[in-house]
């Protein structure tokens, strides 16, 4: 679970972002300002921040400053009620790595941590350990035994997480609905397709936006199917 530091002298804001984080999956701290902010920092292990410019004590684009100056690379979302664009150039002059003016949707703050989280999975910014496959935002964990998608547990049955596993070991490798029983159920295939199209279905309406256009777990007509490697 990714831990997501929201920051902002405004509680109703900072009550209702947590709500809507907490809904995804997200764990949230909060602030009030951003002496709050870096002792939150200091104490947690932090993946995502969004921190309001306008604070009291130390503002967010000085706490951004400070930040980067601790060579922290989490990505940081600045929130604020200017729009002009020096506000923007600003902070990402600073390091931020986005913004968004207020008032905004809380739905499209969510999709922006999603969007900058993947980035920090993807592009090597947050430690990955070998016990990791990675394809866009869906992480296997053979270790914990655990699917995330965008930061988020997917609950899966035991069959469906050995699917998932079989097809992320072999990213991009077409596999045969035959191959899948025998490597997941672990016995001999015999008019098995039914099954394990059942299990696929359930797997895509977990992990998939539209089930019906996947963007990960692909099927390859007549052969078989694929998770992408993206």
């Amino acid at each position: 679970m990714y831990n997501i530091l929201i920051c902002d002298d405004d509680k109703a804001i900072l009550d209702s972002i947590e709500i809507y984080l907490n809904i995804e999956g997200y764990n949230t701290i909060k602030a009030e300002n951003g002496i709050q902010a870096l002792k939150a920092i200091k104490e947690n292990e932090i993946h995502c921040a969004v921190l309001d410019i306008m604070m009291p004590e130390l503002d967010g684009l000085a706490t951004t400053l400070k930040i980067r100056e601790a060579e922290k690379t989490f990505p940081i979302i600045l929130l604020s009620a200017k729009s002009e664009d020096t506000d923007k150039i600003t902070g990402l002059n600073f390091g931020a790595d986005d913004y968004l003016a207020k008032p905004f949707n809380p739905l499209e703050l969510v999709a922006r941590i999603k969007s900058q989280l993947r980035r920090y999975v993807n592009f090597g910014n947050l430690e990955k350990n070998d016990n990791q496959i990675v394809t866009g935002g869906l992480v296997l964990d053979t270790l914990a035994h655990e699917v995330t998608l965008d930061g988020e547990v997917v609950h899966l049955t035991a069959r469906e997480y050995g699917i998932i596993e079989f097809l992320m070991q072999n990213l991009g490798r077409v596999l045969s609905t035959q191959q899948i029983y025998e490597a997941v159920w672990n016995e001999p295939s015999f008019q098995t397709e039914k099954t394990v199209t059942v299990h696929i279905r359930r797997i895509r309406e977990k992990i998939e936006i539209n089930p019906k256009e996947p963007k990960y777990l692909k099927v390859v007509w007549g052969i078989g199917y694929k998770i992408e490697k993206i």
